[in-house]
Order: C-alpha cells, then structure tokens, then sequence
C-alpha cells in the first residue's frame, strides 16, 4: 500500500469512527506547523492500525480508551468516548472499560475517567 492509499484509507475510517464534523475541524485546523502531524496520524493510527483485520472496532475502541485513562489524556479520552459510542459500545460496556482501569491502571486514574466519560455521555445524550 503507497503512502496517499493508507492516507485515503486513513481519513476514511478516521471520519467513520470519530465522525466527519470533527475529522473536517482537525482538517481545517491544520496549518503549515501541524501539516505534517496530522499526514501521520492519519496514515499510521488510522491508516495503519485502525484498518487492521487483527481486532474490530469495538476491540479497538476499548483498549483504547483504557490506555487514554491510563494515561491522563482527557481531551483525548472524551473524543474517544464518543467514538466508542459510534463504534456500538454502550454506556456500560465503556463503564466496565473504566472499572478494568480502576483494577489494572489505579482508582484515581479510573476516578479521572469516569468524569470525563460522564460528562461526554452527558453531552451526547443532549
């Protein structure tokens, strides 16, 4: 696969799982600083790995969002909760994603999320 076929590839499941209104203020965001960031993640994390047989999307979208909280990385953490949503995950299912961290990751890291998480799904509902 050429670099422009796992671009195009890239930017096609990047809009089905985050949704073509976030995907087109990234685009539009995007400035000669940040060109060549965005041309990476969208060729290797969407591209590259969210296009790989190896898990399906609800997989992808669970691990995922446990690496996120794991991680701190809330922004991220909210826009992946509402991918998971499209990825057919349910509001429990993502909680239980949580409770695995609180185990796995630590409570205050869990405690963080389950904000995050609260606070999206409160918006979505909206």
């Amino acid at each position: 696969m050429t670099d422009q076929q796992r671009y195009e590839a890239g930017m096609a499941v990047r809009r089905q799982v985050l949704g073509d209104a976030h995907v087109d203020r990234a685009v539009a965001g995007t400035d000669e600083f940040t060109t060549d960031f965005q041309d990476l993640i969208t060729r290797y994390a969407w591209g590259e790995i969210w296009t790989r047989e190896g898990l399906d999307r609800r997989t992808r979208s669970c691990v995922t969002l446990a690496v996120l909280a794991t991680l701190h990385h809330d922004e991220e953490l909210a826009m992946h909760v509402r991918a998971a949503l499209r990825n057919g995950l349910t509001r429990d299912e993502i909680g239980e994603v949580l409770l695995q961290v609180a185990v796995y990751a630590g409570v205050p890291a869990a405690n963080r999320a389950f904000k995050v998480a609260q606070e999206t799904l409160r918006q979505e509902a909206q």
